[in-house]
This record gives structure tokens, C-alpha cells and sequence, in this order.
């Protein structure tokens, strides 16, 4: 039996604040489900699933991590949502297509953290 019981949340960190909460929230479109800007916490996305969370990186003296973890975003049609994202000023690579399996493609939030899409195969 495991002691863990679900992926809660994603955690990515960043250094603009304001810019991270906005690529998220707003360009994104995730919900805001808590944010502390006293110390440097927001989390997004749908209540009953994973959450995306932002960690403000405080520390100067280090570098800040960066693509430590990816977050996989389920999509309809990749290549549709490649270019909604682009239209809204969203630095996205091109779709791959993985016959009977996915269609992906990656994209970066303004601290250059990736991301990704996932949808149906390619039609054969």
C-alpha cells in the first residue's frame, strides 16, 4: 500500500511574479485557486486535479532551477491549440505526431519553463 495518494500539484519557480501569475491566469486562462503573495505561493488550475504552482525564487545567491518538471496539459487537437496559444503571444514549438499513441508539442511560460500539450494520434 502506498502512502501517496494523488500528483497534488506541478511546482515551477520564478523570478517576475506578477509577469508568472499572469501567463497563468490570464493568457493561459487557469483558475486561480489560492495565491499568498506574502510568501510567494499561487497555485492554478481546476480544484478536483493537478494544480500548476508557482514558488517565488527568493534566493539570489543560487541559480533558480529551471525545466525541473514538465506539466502535460490534455488538449483536443494539439495543432489548434498550438495556435491559440500562439495567438495570445505564446512561444510554442511545432506539433510532433506519434502514430496511435499522441500529438505533442511543447511551449514555454516567460521564465522559459516547458510545458506541453497533449492530444489524439495523427489520423492514419
Amino acid at each position: 500500500m502506498s502512502v501517496l495518494k494523488h500528483v497534488y500539484a506541478i511546482q515551477y519557480f520564478v523570478k517576475d511574479w506578477q509577469r508568472a501569475k499572469g501567463f497563468y491566469g490570464e493568457t493561459l486562462g487557469l483558475p486561480s485557486l489560492r495565491a499568498a503573495d506574502e510568501v510567494g505561493w499561487a497555485e492554478f488550475g481546476d480544484r478536483e486535479q493537478t494544480h500548476i504552482a508557482l514558488s517565488l525564487w527568493q534566493d539570489a545567491s543560487k541559480p533558480m532551477p529551471v525545466n525541473g518538471a514538465v506539466a502535460i496539459f490534455s488538449v483536443d487537437d494539439t495543432h489548434a491549440a498550438v495556435s491559440e496559444l500562439r495567438a495570445r503571444g505564446v512561444k510554442c514549438d511545432d506539433p510532433v505526431g506519434v502514430p496511435g499513441m499522441v500529438t505533442y508539442a511543447d511551449f514555454y511560460d516567460p521564465e522559459g519553463n516547458r510545458l506541453e500539450l497533449a492530444g489524439p494520434p495523427p489520423k492514419a
